[in-house]
């Protein structure tokens, strides 16, 4: 492989990994080859629990990284119905909410509520900055988060299985959307509760996990 010193890699995340951890196994392959320190960074993070594809910026290229972080992207989602989680992902405590069972009629027509500008609040574990801190860090230590509404914009949203309680969708979104946050907010309007058992990010504009390489791909065995 050449050494790359500037420029993007796209990477298709593997689940259980941070994004920081990615960058920094490509960093250090990268590095290695190139036989000095070559700058990595991502370009919108991903949770650890997903999946999908991850633009990192390298050399001159990470001042651009702004830039990136600014387009649309497609994600598939799984949520869970009936149970809620302190995250609204795996990694939470979860709580059972409802026993109730939506018929597919119902979910398809409050799915549709879930189109065009809406108002969202990110989660309060998200690595947001309140007063310069991330988010996730002062829920961990107990503190009281408060997070301002956004608007973000659902381009598309498809209802792509329904088999109770899973609920898988695919969603075409604005930057700044949270999957998460929006799993939880169709539970919330369902009257089950919900939260997202699975998240894979499809593309980034015209960037498309079909043509990222994986870490083994990369040489790395992560």
């Amino acid at each position: 492989m050449v050494a790359m010193t500037d420029g993007i890699i796209l990477i298709d995340k593997p689940a259980g990994m941070t994004s920081f951890g990615v960058v920094a196994r490509v960093r250090r392959v990268l590095s290695k080859q190139a036989g000095k320190k070559v700058k990595v960074g991502h370009c919108g993070t991903l949770d650890p629990f997903a999946t999908g594809l991850l633009i990192l910026c390298v050399g001159k290229e990470c001042k651009n990284a702004g830039a990136y972080m600014k387009h649309d992207k497609l994600y598939e989602a799984t949520f869970r119905l009936g149970q809620e989680s302190t995250t609204g992902d795996p990694e939470g405590e979860v709580t059972d909410i409802s026993d109730k069972i939506p018929t597919r009629e119902e979910v398809e027509q409050i799915l549709e509520q879930f189109s065009g500008e809406i108002q969202q609040r990110p989660p309060i574990f998200s690595a947001l900055k309140i007063d310069g801190v991330r988010a996730y860090k002062l829920a961990r230590d107990g503190k009281e988060v408060e997070i301002p509404l956004r608007t973000v914009t659902i381009h598309s949203l498809a209802l792509i299985d329904y088999n109770y309680p899973e609920l898988k969708i695919r969603t075409h979104v604005s930057s700044g959307t949270y999957i998460r946050s929006l799993g939880v907010d169709i539970g919330k309007a369902l009257g089950t509760g919900a939260y997202c058992t699975q998240l894979r990010r499809m593309s980034v504009a015209q960037w498309g996990v079909d043509d990222a390489q994986t870490l083994v791909d990369f040489g790395i065995d992560s």
